[in-house]
């Protein structure tokens, strides 16, 4: 791989891999941390959008460093006069796109575009994920997004859940600050936890090996990207906030410290399904429409 290069939004910090078996990973996090822990990405390709009856386009880009990332670009359902803008989907931290298609899969017949994109080391991706890596990656799938014709004249929307939330906390922030473009419309966050070091502490916590060195472990973690600390600066872009009471991987008051750290506008989904299922219930699908429609109006 090459060198990485400092993004052009973030700042770079270097940050080192692991083996992924437990006994090696115990050692690994004992010894001195890993941001690896994080990212549990596979190669398998469990579903392809033709197989949901949606058009589709493969997409591959080069990162900065020297990686290829592979991506879906759905286009809406809609006649291009009638689309109602795109939306960049950062989904979570297991398996690949292929396994997340489906969470999105229903936008394209409301008028959405939707770009997915694979980090680094997912699916058809190259390279071994780590948080710098996969925030290079969200960087470079928005800015693929800026330079299609498709988002001239339309809204983009951001929708990232759970790890994929926590990469488009900085990611949305820092392109807001900087008045890139397309201008980001709204962002949707769905069972995102509120930063990295905190759910870090709090899985080493449940785990009896790592119990006594929660608090020195979790600091191994880089605490420059904590959504908390970034989430204030998406304002005045609109944000919605989902999450379940019910959710067993991201507990619910990570989305509540998210919340309270938002500035307005800001709204706030509570709801009632397993983690990251959020759009099998049709009225949180409504929910997020209706959000979609006024953030595009309302800065």
């Amino acid at each position: 791989m090459a060198n990485r290069t400092a993004r052009l939004l973030l700042t770079a910090t270097r940050l080192r891999a692991c083996a992924r078996p437990l006994a090696l990973l115990t050692v690994a996090l004992l010894m001195g941390g890993c941001s690896s822990v994080f990212f549990f990405p596979d190669k398998v390709t469990y579903i392809t959008p033709d197989r949901l009856n949606l058009a589709y386009e493969d997409v591959y880009l080069d990162t900065p460093d020297g990686e290829t990332l592979h991506g879906w670009w759905l286009p809406a359902e809609t006649a291009p006069e009638d689309t109602r803008g795109t939306v960049y989907f950062l989904h979570g931290n297991a398996q690949n796109i292929s396994s997340h298609i489906l969470n999105v899969a229903w936008l394209p017949s409301e008028g959405y575009n939707v770009f997915a994109i694979d980090y680094r080391g997912y699916g058809k991706s190259t390279g071994a994920p780590d948080i710098e890596g996969a925030l290079h990656d969200v960087e470079t799938g928005i800015r693929w997004l800026a330079a299609k014709p498709e988002t001239e004249d339309t809204p983009v929307f951001l929708l990232g859940q759970s790890l994929g939330g926590a990469l488009g906390i900085p990611l949305a922030s820092e392109w807001v600050k900087r008045d890139r473009k397309p201008e980001i419309r709204g962002v949707v966050l769905d069972g995102t936890f509120s930063g990295f070091r905190g759910i870090a502490r709090e899985k080493l916590d449940s785990f009896w090996l790592t119990w006594l060195f929660q608090a020195p472990l979790s600091w191994t973690i880089p605490g420059t990207y904590e959504g908390v600390d970034h989430i204030n600066d998406i304002s005045p872009v609109p944000t919605l906030i989902i999450h379940s009471v019910r959710d067993g991987i991201i507990p619910y008051h990570h989305g509540k410290e998210l919340y309270k750290a938002a500035d307005e506008p800001k709204e706030f989904l509570q709801t009632d399904t397993p983690h990251a299922a959020t759009f099998v219930i049709p009225a949180y699908k409504e929910t997020v429409l209706d959000f979609l429609s006024r953030a595009k109006d309302q800065f």
